[in-house]
């Protein structure tokens, strides 16, 4: 827990209760919020602050949206949970709406990304026993170096990021990593017959927005088709309007084999993910052999189809292109002015990445993300040098202008 010279006597006792009874495994910048409407969040203080994290892309929708609420409130008095040992009145129509809206056969929800990632990683794994012929425990899946898709002891076990491996292991076999943006690498990669599936995200968020090269995607998913190989897309931050598009790979034309969302699924509600796959693909997985007790229960289908709809009704991925621009543009000027604080601009749509250069005193990407707190906008720092900027969607071409005037002021000032 850090305090900064802002930091009131209730906001310091309530992260001290965090400190004390809560567990240790994140990081958070010293604000604590209890407020949020839109683009907007307030403290425990009432003061304001621009959203530009928007929760790693879960709230593209912005915060409490009225029409997601509304769905939320009138469903949860009605039924939440049966479980999936029946049917619900409410999932066939989420389910529907996710494989018209994408064109995929089927739809299998979970809750959290990581559990939907899984979720691809088996599906994937089954089909190549079933449907590709792999010996039996002999499946591999290609992923990519730098990758972030969760942090469970399976998915740890093919990151390149040691704060998510070290003191974890043993992890499970299985994986294979390329550099990422490295068709060279796949094609080799892919050679081997016990391959089953490619794993990658468009952009790798986590990474630090790192944006492929033109082309990548497209050709990538054409190397994977070429040796019967799965093309996993992990859309969970990238996906729903993010970059611009709906889904990061329309960009290039590509229709994923496996298409994972998450995040923004949800409207910033509650914790809702999905798969979508063929047929060929998701009917190898059968009753008993993958579930959920809370996947696919009728609260989250209702606040999926409302998350949905937001996003379609409003036109949030128009707005997230345009404005994508605007803020690019806003941070090359102010690139061009401090080039010795700014480093690089680089992103698609609302996914966003300014990179800081170290100053000779000590700063780094946490100072100015402090500072920008204290100048009333929240983002977060990723790898040390590199803040990451994802406001919510719904935001405005004038609200967007405030906002880059706040982030002109703090660094012009560093």
């Amino acid at each position: 827990m850090e305090a900064t010279s802002t930091t009131t006597a209730r906001s310091q006792e309530l992260m001290a209760l965090e400190d004390r009874y809560g567990a240790h495994n994140y990081h958070p910048l010293p604000v604590v919020l209890s407020r949020g409407e839109g683009v907007h969040l307030w403290d425990v203080d009432g003061k304001h602050y621009y959203d530009f994290l928007s929760a790693y892309s879960a709230v593209n929708q912005g915060h409490c949206h009225p029409r997601i609420i509304g769905a939320l409130t009138e469903q949860a008095q009605k039924l939440t949970l049966t479980s999936r040992a029946f049917f619900n009145d409410q999932l066939g129509a989420a389910e529907k709406q996710l494989c018209e809206l994408f064109n995929y056969d089927k739809a299998l929800l979970m809750n959290s990304g990581a559990e939907a990632v899984e979720t691809a990683l088996k599906l994937a794994r089954k089909w190549g026993y079933q449907e590709k012929g792999i010996a039996p425990n002999q499946a591999r899946i290609i992923v990519a170096e730098h990758n972030f898709h969760g942090r469970t002891t399976g998915i740890i076990s093919f990151s390149t990021d040691p704060d998510s491996t070290g003191g974890f292991g043993p992890y499970t076999p299985g994986y294979q990593v390329v550099p990422y943006d490295d068709l060279a690498a796949l094609e080799e990669a892919v050679k081997d017959p016990h391959v089953c599936g490619f794993l990658v995200e468009p952009i790798q968020g986590e990474a630090g927005v790192m944006v492929p090269s033109e082309g990548y995607l497209s050709k990538a998913a054409a190397i994977c088709k070429a040796h019967h190989v799965l093309f996993i897309a992990d859309e969970i931050q990238t996906g729903l309007g993010r970059t611009g598009e709906l889904l990061a790979v329309c960009h290039e034309g590509v229709h994923a084999d496996i298409l994972i969302l998450g995040k923004a699924l949800s409207g910033g509600v509650l914790p809702v993910s999905a798969v979508l796959a063929r047929n060929e693909v998701m009917l190898t997985i059968q009753p008993g052999q993958h579930g959920s007790t809370f996947g696919g229960n009728p609260l989250a289908s209702v606040v999926l189809r409302a998350a949905l709809d937001v996003l379609l009704d409003e036109k949030l991925t128009q707005n997230a292109r345009t404005l994508g621009e605007v803020f690019r543009e806003r941070m090359r000027r102010v690139q061009a002015q401090r080039p010795e604080v700014v480093e690089l601009v680089r992103g698609k749509g609302l996914l966003n990445a300014v990179v800081i250069k170290p100053s000779a005193d000590g700063r780094t990407a946490w100072d100015v993300c402090v500072s920008l707190m204290e100048h009333g906008l929240l983002a977060k720092p990723t790898h040390g040098d590199i803040i990451r900027f994802a406001p919510p969607l719904v935001i405005t071409e004038e609200q967007m202008h405030e906002a880059c005037d706040l982030i002109e002021q703090v660094i012009l000032a560093f």
